[in-house]
């Protein structure tokens, strides 16, 4: 599996981990018994984290690919470029 689907992978596991820190931190806190433990509060942090570096990898690939292929020796050029 190459770098790009292994973190686009990865992303999508962390952002569903986020998704449910996120609805217990709501679930806890509708309960209404004053503030929930720092625990729970800080809980989704990591996630974001995470989703924050992957989310970014990810975006930068399509540029990254691109100005590898053009550094590399024996790269055919696009047509119409």
């Amino acid at each position: 599996m190459s770098g790009g689907a292994w973190c686009r992978r990865t992303h999508r596991w962390v952002s569903m981990a986020f998704t449910a820190t996120v609805l217990a931190n709501f679930a806890v806190r509708a309960q209404g018994q004053g503030e929930p433990p720092p625990w729970l509060t800080y809980a989704p942090l990591l996630p974001l984290g995470l989703l924050l570096l992957t989310g970014l990898y990810l975006f930068a690939l399509p540029y990254l690919s691109r100005c590898g292929a053009r550094r590399s020796p024996g790269a055919q050029e696009a047509p119409g470029a």
